[in-house]
């Protein structure tokens, strides 16, 4: 008599690394873009292209962001509280990563 292995095939994450990481980078890149386009007098010291640095530094940060979304799907799979606290410390995580992006990114511009 024959065994027959039947293991399940749960997808965990549904859906790709690189379309969380395109969705992240492309939530802070509306983010900057938005907090950028509010600045009228830009300081002439800073450059004449003081905005590439935060507009590539920021969604590449949001991408980190989406990646670490994306690595706790297996956590907001589960039930009950871990559930709920897998889904705020991904969203806490994906705007901490923002965030330090925004830093780096407009650090000796508008981030004195």
């Amino acid at each position: 008599m024959t065994q027959i292995n039947q293991t399940q095939n749960q997808q965990i994450h549904s859906r790709p690394a690189s379309v969380r990481m395109l969705q992240g980078a492309g939530i802070a890149l509306f983010l900057i873009v938005l907090f950028l386009s509010g600045v009228n007098n830009p300081d002439p010291s800073w450059g004449k292209y003081w905005m590439i640095k935060p507009l590539l530094v920021v969604p590449m940060m949001g991408a980190m962001g989406g990646l670490f979304y994306y690595y706790m799907d297996h956590f907001r799979q589960m039930d009950g509280w871990i559930k709920i606290a897998a889904y705020l410390i991904s969203i806490i995580g994906y705007f901490v990563a923002v965030w330090m992006g925004s830093v780096l990114g407009l650090n000796g511009t508008l981030w004195n």
